[in-house]
């Protein structure tokens, strides 16, 4: 049976959360209180992370929904979190040639930083260059290898040539690693160490810092902002805590207004069905995915047969139902269901999992067995079920009889540096998208400077399948390119898919704009909040 096209029932009605209760009407928070949002992200300075909050720098949800609320971009994505990039910081922007290699945008008029200094097209030039230059081991700078040079005319036109034709470009630049900051502020070839953030965005930034960690970070509404957004509210605090249940704890005190990131399968569950008074769970779509990466380098795995005996042995279905419920559902490519041009590659070569089929791979290879493998999982940055995710992994591998694998873990400071200097030879990772396209879903992992800082590489999906697909402008005919690459991975298996989740929100009742506080793509869209009538 070919499931090509399995129907994920999270991502049916994409642009319509589910919305459990909502609270009066809208005040747009103007009475001076800080709305409180919880969150288990921890923002760590350390010469590991020298710089959370650099756009140079930060590549993953956490900072950069930081980012998002500071830093203006050209351009950004809608509401939603899904269609096409409009113009932010841009009055417009636009290709304009045929070929998608050279994109011009024009800034909106008197456009100005949060202290009031101008923001203009050379500023934009060097934010972005500075990024290139640095090329900080994050990987976040892949994302604009596409440019060849940066023109501006004037203070307000910018034009990107591009050395290779991108249709993906309008989204890289809503991103927070193409986001305008001022040269007094971030030096032109190193990083901007600690927590400080200055830009144009809708917020400006303060955070409360204890022993280099941010315990909580103040959001006020910036006075000089321009561009589409319409803030509901004055002022928004994200408090950092240790774990999910003192989250709870803290929402159900009062303490919090809004949690979201990451609340344990356990809470969603019964929040579901008997949420605490006064608070409402809110479900809605998510692109979230979470896999094994492969050190293709490393003897343990090296040789692609015990890759392969591992998709054929893992049960998805498991890991999902028994850890995470229906919170989330079985993924068989790299491309979540809901992006166009996904297709279940992996179910269509290996099927459900078959312990005969996974000992013929490894016996052809001629591999003695059981296999001795160490899995690799992070204690603090995906959530407190990861560990029980990687118990389950475990037992279906040993009980195989073809493996046998021992777990380790480490918190994310020490986990993803270790990870990007090769230590690891399986681990577990997540990816929520910089931008919604199956672009997005593939080259960060398979192209030249990926995110994993992989060692594989496929010289026809470097060579001719990521170029081709992103010289469409039309994304479904990208689609035949996208549909080859997963193929080849799922043969070659440099990852290994496990599961796409859902996402959650808990608020209290006299909260606004929940529906629209993490948008399908996962961004946190503080803007939106705001205060109404409780009950």
């Amino acid at each position: 049976m070919n499931r090509k096209t399995l129907v994920l029932p999270a991502v049916i009605g994409l642009l319509a959360p589910v919305l459990a209760a909502c609270g009066g009407a809208d005040s747009g928070g103007k009475d001076g209180d800080a709305i409180v949002v919880g969150t288990t992200d921890r923002f760590v300075a350390s010469g590991k992370v020298p710089a959370p909050f650099d756009p140079a720098y930060a590549y993953d949800a956490g900072s950069w929904n930081v980012l998002r609320q500071t830093v203006q971009t050209l351009m950004a994505m809608p509401r939603s979190g899904s269609g096409e990039p409009v113009p932010e910081a841009a009055e417009s922007c636009l290709f304009s040639d045929s070929g998608s290699e050279r994109y011009a945008c024009k800034l909106r008029k008197d456009l100005k930083f949060a202290d009031g200094t101008p923001v203009t097209a050379d500023d934009v030039k060097y934010s972005i260059d500075r990024v290139r230059k640095i090329k900080s081991n994050s990987g976040s700078y892949s994302l604009l290898s596409a440019i060849d040079t940066i023109e501006t005319q004037g203070d307000r036109e910018v034009i990107f040539h591009l050395s290779t034709p991108d249709a993906t470009f309008p989204y890289k630049l809503a991103t927070p690693t193409a986001g305008i900051v001022n040269p007094d502020d971030y030096a032109k070839d190193g990083l901007r160490k600690g927590f400080e953030v200055d830009g144009s965005g809708p917020y400006t930034l303060k955070a409360e810092v204890k022993d280099n960690a941010v315990v909580k970070t103040v959001f006020t509404k910036n006075p000089n902002y321009q561009g589409e957004l319409k803030p509901k509210n004055d002022k928004v605090e994200l408090r950092s805590f240790t774990d999910a249940d003192a989250m709870g704890a803290a929402l159900e005190k009062g303490d919090v207004d809004l949690m979201t990131r990451t609340m344990s399968p356990e809470q969603i569950k019964s929040y579901g069905t008997n949420p605490p008074k006064n608070v409402n769970l809110v479900e809605m779509p998510g692109m979230e995915i979470r896999y094994l990466g492969f050190n293709t380098a490393a003897a343990s795995v090296k040789d692609k047969a015990v890759r392969q005996a591992m998709a054929q042995t893992v049960d998805r279905g498991e890991i999902a139902a028994t850890v995470y419920g229906t919170t989330a559902e079985p993924l068989y490519s790299l491309v979540p269901v809901g992006i166009t041009g996904h297709q279940n590659s992996f179910f269509n070569k290996y099927g459900d999992p078959d312990l005969d089929k996974a000992r013929s791979i490894l016996h052809r290879a001629n591999i003695n067995t059981p296999v001795k493998l160490t899995l690799h999982y992070t204690t603090d940055h995906y959530g407190p079920a990861m560990k029980k995710e990687f118990e389950v992994l475990k037992k279906q591998l040993d009980s195989s009889g073809l493996f046998q694998v021992k777990l380790e873990s480490a918190p994310w400071e020490t986990y993803r540096d270790a990870e990007l200097k090769g230590k690891y030879d399986v681990y577990g990772m997540g990816w929520f998208p910089d931008f919604p396209d199956a672009d997005n879903f593939l080259a960060p992992f398979l192209d030249k400077g990926n995110f994993l800082n992989s060692p594989y590489s496929d010289s026809r999906i470097r060579g001719e399948l990521i170029p081709a697909e992103r010289r469409e402008a039309d994304r479904l005919t990208a689609s035949r390119s996208v549909e080859q690459i997963q193929d080849i991975v799922a043969d070659d298996v440099p990852v290994l898919p496990l599961w796409q989740g859902k996402q959650y929100v808990a608020a209290r009742d006299d909260v606004t704009g929940v529906e629209w506080a993490l948008s399908a793509s996962s961004v946190l869209q503080l803007w939106e909040l705001g205060r109404g009538v409780s009950g």
